[in-house]
């Protein structure tokens, strides 16, 4: 892609992404979409409604957490930097909800889609979208190794990935 886009590969890549995912639900919605609810007890369903409520918290607390200009590409765009460089100069993030997980988005991501399995259209989601976060996990750690070398994987060692079962690690 670094090749085709230059300095707006990761605004390319995200909006590749947007447009995939796009399809990705219009199919999903084409192919499950009439199928109604499952039938829950509401206990269960006000838990899930939750569990989406804390997801979506957790994506906008989050994300204040990212420089959002690199994190979109905008500001790889607008300084016309290569694919990659720049990128030396952001700090190992380990503190706010970084000190419980090591993927906070994709943790927050996937309770919301948890949290909104409720019908046949839902849980398809959520299993695709788990799948899409574990594998996206094991290129994002590679890519954080390779940047940040011994001391990603101290951390690494310290927090878990998704879940915070150590509690605050850091």
């Amino acid at each position: 892609m670094g090749r085709l886009f230059g300095s707006r590969t990761r605004l390319a890549y995200n909006l590749i992404a947007t447009v995939h995912i796009a399809a990705v639900l219009a199919l999903g919605i084409w192919l499950l979409g009439g199928a109604a609810d499952f039938a829950l007890p509401a206990w269960l369903r006000v838990a899930m409604w939750l569990l989406a409520g804390c997801g979506v918290a957790g994506l906008v607390v989050g994300l204040r957490e990212y420089d959002m200009s690199r994190f979109s590409g905008t500001w790889q765009a607008r300084h016309g930097t290569p694919p990659g460089a720049g990128d030396e100069d952001e700090p190992l993030v380990t503190a706010g909800l970084h000190r419980y997980v090591r993927h906070p988005l994709y943790t927050a991501g996937m309770m919301l889609l948890w949290g909104l399995a409720q019908s046949p259209l839902g849980l398809a989601t959520a299993v695709w979208g788990t799948l899409y976060f574990v594998i996206g996990t094991l290129f994002e750690e590679r890519k954080l190794l390779a940047r940040y070398g011994g001391d990603y994987r101290e951390y690494r060692r310290k927090v878990p990935a998704f879940v915070p079962w150590k509690g605050r690690a850091l």
